[in-house]
């Protein structure tokens, strides 16, 4: 026992020993430790709240500058004219808004509302006689414009009490689409229930009938109530007014000249992303095929090559693309008007205040703003025939024009029938009134803005990631006075030809999200209708399915109706969708000839064929459903089709049918991308 206790005794003053050296070697390391964490601490805080600083007042500072309160007090307005425009509509209905004011006492600007803090609606009332008018055009299935969606968010989420504003509201719509008006409609409703006050009805113009004469039987009707509101009275000035003044360029820099970019000036020649609206990326095409074997029209498949540009893009989203008029069109309106194209100008805003110095990139040459900047094909609208009145030197011309921009009912009769339904564009009223000789510059300024095109994209990115599809058909059409008139985009790609005498063609283009998206899960069954170029986006969705599939993912039943002329002339994509069901992606290949036989068939003609099999899809395997193409028609038809299968199937009556169907829309299971 005493050996073991001396044992015991004997051990621990050894290990005690140890401990100690241990002790000590442990506490040098964790005060080294210790020292440099707390260095590194204390340096990379410093560090990181250096930048801090700045930042803070970078967001406050510009606060003043989004005040369209203080702009207008300053520049002595009291009516604003907000406008949500996609493709340029709306802008110019809230600048003809703006421009009317001086006629009754008052003073008006239009004003971009993503350029503004719009919840400085709610101080309006501080400006004696003050109106807020909203010229808001609903896009693709009910959505805000781009530029009016952070208004559309804040209008959400508000709980301002906007009890001192008083507003109008004119919208801008199409009938053929189930959300006719939404955001128009929306606007309206939501002023009001924040407690703003409604000094004119809503107008709900209407794209698909004649919006022209929409927005002027609604502001024929707006005014006078402004002015009852008001205790105004109109002026009888009716004179014209112009907004920008000319300055001629006789000795200029040719390197600060704009050539047809949208925004910064050399961007073509100089590319940096982001690409956007205002900066496009210069896509090189690398291929332009014509798809139909015959018959008179032209439908083309290319493909732009968007390598090293940063664009990334899904199935179903659309590509936007700048065109440019025919130089033909441009030099005749040069000869007509006895003017040097290549003149180079600026037209500046005589409101030094406004936002918008120039209507188009300015400084800039006639030729281009007439080619790259100037819509020259589409009717003009009123207000450009009134402007130009002055001009005509024959008495009976001058008279034409101005009862044509009248709001009498002859008047509009006439604008309908010689000018909407003849097609006459700017360049055909010229020709057919030898007197009208306006100035150029004027007419430049009076013109809209030529528009970018949107295409559906017959890509997926996950076969394609460096190329961007495009399906098209030109449009080309003889007009009742005997004029060929053709799209100006769709015949600008046509002459696309890739590496065209070693040069390469090229386009101006940036994509644009799309809610038009295949399901989450790849196991979830898809219907498709798209007759004619409406297919395009379902070649990306069976590109990428067949992609899914060879990943080893489980592919549900993915469905196609597709319709054509003649199978023979203009059956688009033929080998590519017989490969895809030859391998199994694409479960079903119904096809509609319309015209091959005596009776027309049409897609919903085979949909109802079908009536068992896709009310199986639609009702028990959770099938999503995906319309492209015609909305005046086909849609419409199609959509009464689900309507019939679901109520026959589904055992309910019309009404239920039609919420069914609703529903299915509600979550996204019925998804439309349509054209009128």
């Amino acid at each position: 026992m005493g050996d073991a206790g001396m044992e015991s005794t004997v051990s621990p003053p050894e290990g005690t020993a140890q401990d100690s050296f241990l002790s000590m070697t442990d506490v040098f390391l964790i005060s080294l430790i210790t020292g440099l964490f707390t260095y590194w601490f204390f340096f990379r805080k410093k560090k990181e709240e250096i930048p801090d600083l700045p930042k803070i007042q970078t967001v406050s500072s510009p606060a003043r500058d989004s005040s369209f309160i203080e702009k207008m007090k300053k520049t002595g307005r009291n009516i604003v004219v907000f406008y949500g425009s996609q493709t340029g509509t709306a802008e110019e209905f809230a600048n003809r808004l703006s421009k009317d004011a001086h006629r009754y006492g008052l003073r008006g600007m239009a004003a971009d509302p993503e350029e503004y803090d719009l919840s400085d609606l709610s101080r309006l009332s501080e400006i004696d006689k003050s109106l807020a008018v909203f010229c808001m055009a609903t896009y693709g299935e009910g959505d805000p414009t781009d530029n009016a969606q952070d208004f559309y968010d804040w209008l959400q989420e508000a709980d301002t009490d906007l009890s001192g504003l008083r507003f109008a509201v004119f919208g801008l719509g199409n009938k053929t689409y189930e959300h006719f008006n939404a955001m128009g409609k929306y606007v309206d409703k939501r002023l009001e229930e924040l407690g703003a006050q409604r000094i004119f009805e809503l107008g709900l113009g209407d794209d698909d009938g004649n919006l022209e004469e929409d927005f002027i039987t609604w502001r024929e009707q707006f005014w006078p109530a402004v002015c009852e509101h008001f205790g105004v009275e109109a002026t009888g000035e009716e004179s014209s007014i112009r907004q920008y003044e000319l300055v001629v360029h006789t000795d200029v820099n040719m390197n600060k000249v704009y050539t047809g970019e949208m925004g910064r000036l050399k961007s073509y020649e100089n590319q940096k992303p982001p690409f956007d609206a205002k900066n496009p990326f210069l896509a090189v095409v690398t291929e332009n095929r014509k798809l139909n074997e015959g018959g008179e029209r032209h439908l083309m498949h290319l493909e732009l090559d968007i390598s090293n540009s940063k664009i990334r893009y899904e199935s179903g989203d659309h590509v936007a693309v700048y065109p440019a008029n025919d130089a033909s069109l441009v030099n005749q309106l040069g000869e007509i008007l006895g003017t040097d194209l290549d003149t180079v100008m600026s037209l500046n805003n005589l409101d030094e205040e406004s936002n918008k110095k120039h209507p188009f990139p300015c400084p800039t040459s006639y030729r281009t703003a007439l080619t790259y900047y100037l819509d020259i094909t589409n009717p003009p609208r009123t207000n450009v025939l009134y402007e130009l009145a002055q001009y005509a030197t024959d008495t009976g011309e001058q008279e034409q024009l101005r009862k044509m921009a009248s709001s009498s009912a002859e008047g509009k009769a006439l604008y309908l029938s010689w000018v909407v339904e003849a097609r006459r564009n700017i360049l055909a009223i010229l020709q057919d009134m030898p007197s009208l000789r306006p100035p150029i510059d004027h007419l430049c300024e009076l013109l809209p803005r030529l528009q970018a095109r949107y295409y559906s994209i017959a890509s997926s990115s996950k076969v394609h990631p460096n190329s961007i599809h495009i399906c098209a058909v030109t449009v080309e059409y003889e007009t009742k006075t005997g004029r060929l008139n053709k799209g100006v985009a769709t015949n600008w790609l046509k002459d696309k030809v890739p590496n065209e005498n070693g040069r390469n063609s090229l386009v101006p283009m940036y994509v644009r999200k799309s809610q038009f998206r295949l399901p989450f899960k790849p196991s979830t069954p898809v219907i498709m209708i798209g007759p004619g170029t409406g297919i395009a986006p379902f070649i990306g969705f069976i590109q990428e399915r067949a992609w899914l599939k060879e990943q080893g993912k489980e592919v549900g039943e993915t469905v196609l109706y597709y319709g054509c002329r003649r199978e023979r002339e203009d059956y688009l994509y033929r080998q590519e969708l017989a490969r895809f069901k030859q391998e199994g992606v694409l479960t079903q290949l119904n096809v509609a000839f319309s015209r091959d036989q005596a009776e027309k068939v049409y897609v919903q003609h085979l949909l109802k064929k079908n009536k068992e099999h896709i009310w199986k899809l639609v009702n028990d395997g959770n099938a999503h459903i995906y319309v492209c193409g015609d909305a005046r028609n086909m849609a419409r038809d199609v959509q009464n089709t689900f309507y019939e299968i679901v109520s026959e199937y589904g055992n309910m009556n019309q009404s239920q049918a039609v919420d069914y169907v609703k529903k299915l829309m509600t979550k996204g299971r019925y998804s439309l991308d349509v054209w009128s």
